[in-house]
């Protein structure tokens, strides 16, 4: 039974049921037209005279057929039509004939629903093939469906963009853990090497095994650096959140007051507007990713250049915008700034601190509060990233009242 159940298809399912359907409708039709002919008229009907075999009334004579006139002798023809003499046969004819026009109506029902269903059901084929393509490793297959704007079409356009991103999400994910693989090994490799060499060295002396130990103790703060980034990825990317009303404006300022050594040593100039804003969220993830961009804002600056902190709130959107000089970015090397291990002058420029992953950490904790992170090379060099958080009015009433807010609601700072 369930193999038979599986080869009776869709397709063979929609013209059975096209069918019924067109034979209930046909049947309730017809059997109003029976019951309306044969209960309501009022019917006076003479009985015709017997026939004879030539179709003729046994009354007639020869005579009577005859032309009248010369000419073309009139023939009988070889089909009667049916002969009603009373309301039975009226009936009776009216029913034979309804049956039969129920079974056509049955058979034109089937044939017409299965070619309409082949029709309709064209898009899953193409839908099943992509699917089975997909399952086998193949993402880049496409449906393309160019039929009508009905259910099957958007089916087609949300699994074509699915596909899009899973194939996106598949290279980006293979990608991080190739380079994931690369900044570990480097530093591992280096350390292996400084230690044969002090090993291997009979006469070393303190001096250079000191200096030997502050190497080794420097590749592994780096190495526990970039495990703590991953794990602070994988959490924002987890989808583990704490929800507690978090200020956008204080962890900002927080942000630019730890970074305050940077900001000397390079002389850089910071100006700050800022206005209360808050949103329900993970304070932890939220304050390392605002403390990303403004620490890559810092490393990534020229000499003596700016910084700029913008911190909105409305009632469409909260906007935390982080603008820096620095060098000239193309648009080809902003669109993978986001992307881990990545860097504005490569993915190891080496000189810069970092592991190339504060604005992709950034990135998965704003699209785990549902917001939108935006990269926009700036006119002249440096960088422009805008964080779109989605309003909580309620939360933002909280937080100030929690807080001393400043007397205005736009205020400058420079640091």
């Amino acid at each position: 039974m369930s193999s038979r159940a599986r080869r009776f298809t869709l397709r063979a399912r929609i013209a059975l049921a096209y069918s019924v359907l067109l034979s209930i409708t046909g049947a309730l039709m017809l059997g109003g037209v029976y019951l309306f002919m044969r209960y309501v008229p009022a019917y006076s009907l003479s009985p015709v005279a017997n026939l004879n075999e030539a179709g003729v009334p046994a009354a007639l004579t020869s005579a009577d057929v005859e032309p009248a006139t010369e000419g073309p002798t009139n023939t009988v023809p070889s089909f009667v039509s049916p002969v009603v003499n009373s309301t039975n046969d009226v009936f009776t004819l009216l029913l034979g004939v309804s049956i039969g026009v129920f079974v056509l109506l049955a058979v034109v029902g089937a044939a017409a629903g299965w070619v309409i269903a082949g029709r309709m059901l064209q898009p899953l084929q193409a839908i099943n093939r992509v699917a089975k393509s997909a399952a086998s490793g193949d993402l880049s297959q496409r449906i393309d469906s160019d039929g009508p704007h009905d259910e099957l079409h958007d089916l087609s356009q949300t699994l074509d963009d699915m596909l899009a991103r899973l194939k996106r999400s598949v290279g980006e994910h293979q990608r991080f853990a190739a380079n994931a693989s690369h900044e570990l090994r480097t530093p591992i490799a280096t350390t292996q090497t400084l230690l044969d060499i002090a090993l291997t060295t009979p006469d070393l002396d303190l001096p250079t095994l000191r200096k030997t130990a502050e190497r080794v103790r420097e590749m592994n703060q780096r190495n526990r650096e970039t495990v703590e980034s991953l794990l602070a990825l994988a959490n924002a990317d987890g989808g583990q959140l704490r929800k507690e009303p978090v200020r956008i404006d204080e962890l900002a300022e927080a942000a630019v007051y730890t970074e305050h050594s940077g900001i000397d040593d390079a002389q850089l100039s910071v100006e700050a507007h800022t206005m209360p804003a808050a949103i329900i969220g993970d304070p932890s993830l939220l304050r390392q990713a605002v403390g990303n961009l403004i620490q890559n804002a810092v490393r990534h600056n020229n000499h003596g250049g700016d910084i700029t902190i913008i911190v909105e709130s409305s009632s469409t959107e909260i906007l935390l915008r982080v603008e820096n000089t620095g060098a000239a970015l193309p648009d080809s090397v902003v669109e993978t700034l986001t992307e881990p291990f990545v860097r504005g002058q490569g993915r190891v420029a080496g000189s810069v601190k970092g592991h190339g992953l504060g604005l992709t950490l950034a990135r998965s904790v704003t699209e785990a509060h549902h917001g939108h992170l935006t990269l926009a090379a700036r006119d002249g060099g440096g960088l422009i990233v805008d964080i779109r958080f989605p309003p909580t009015p309620q939360t933002a009433k909280q937080a100030s009242a929690q807080s001393s807010p400043p007397t205005n609601s736009d205020t400058r700072e420079n640091y």
